[in-house]
């Protein structure tokens, strides 16, 4: 599982002319789900992604959590994260878990957070055509893998 957090002062995704999903100063989310990835995968990353001190303190140290300043957070599902792009020109997406698990853990990873983000959790619609306006802040762009999160045995 893949997340592409951007630090923002506001975002939004709207469907059809409709905003569906939105946040204030907090992250802007893309998550992208493989084939393979479990309920483990997304428990991580949330845990990670509500610890995470990127946004600034006082001192303008990135030293404080989202919780730490009240954010919130907007998650919206990328498969286009899952792309191969290693041969040719046209990336394929076979690496992409497929619709039904992919959304089910999409749903599960927004649930999650929104248990450990105490300024609530906006979310895009699944498959759905979507137009996202996002205000970053810095910019600070952070890509974060489930994979480099497990703990290794041995």
């Amino acid at each position: 599982m893949t997340a592409v957090l951007q630090r923002v002062k506001k975002a939004a995704v709207s469907v059809d002319g409709r905003v569906t999903g939105a946040c204030e100063h907090g992250f802007f989310i893309l998550l992208g789900v493989f084939e393979g990835d479990t309920a483990e995968d997304a428990r991580l990353l949330a845990e990670k992604i509500a610890k995470l001190r990127v946004f600034e303190d006082e001192n303008g140290k990135m030293n404080r959590s989202i919780n730490d300043v009240g954010g919130s957070a907007l998650v919206v599902s990328q498969f286009t994260l899952c792309a191969n792009y290693s041969h040719g020109n046209r990336p394929d997406f076979l690496c992409a878990a497929k619709p039904g698990a992919a959304n089910e853990l999409y749903e599960y990873f927004s649930s999650l957070l929104r248990t450990l983000v105490k300024g609530g959790v906006g979310n895009g619609v699944f498959g759905a055509d979507m137009q996202i306006e996002a205000h970053c802040d810095g910019p600070v762009t952070i890509v974060m893998e489930s994979d480099k999160l497990k703990t290794k045995k041995g």
